[in-house]
């Protein structure tokens, strides 16, 4: 499973900027990759360990802006699509490496 973040978070005072960066760096502790700006995703071996970390998540949320997070599987992972651009081929976001015991 993949645990996709998306966010929009207003960056217009120095507070909101510093909790902007708080969050993303919070993100990549958890062990998210950016796929985009503002999309972050994170391999997760089951439904419940991606409810798991939806709910550590909300507990860094920071008080303003808009936080989707959505639950794919690997087959639909595998399905995206690029119009535009190519994948990047990084292990680190590749499901080869997951074991399941």
């Amino acid at each position: 499973m993949r645990l996709m973040i998306m966010f929009d978070l207003p960056v217009e005072t120095a507070k909101q900027r510093k909790q902007y960066r708080q969050f993303q760096k919070s993100l990549i502790n958890e062990g998210f990759l950016m796929i985009q700006y503002s999309v972050y995703m994170r391999v997760c071996v089951t439904k419940k360990s991606a409810t798991l970390m939806e709910n550590r998540i909300k507990t860094f949320l920071p008080e303003n802006g808009t936080i989707q997070a959505l639950t794919l599987t690997e087959k639909q992972y595998n399905d995206m699509h690029f119009l535009v651009g190519d994948r990047v081929e990084d292990v680190r976001n590749n499901s080869d490496r997951t074991v399941i015991l």
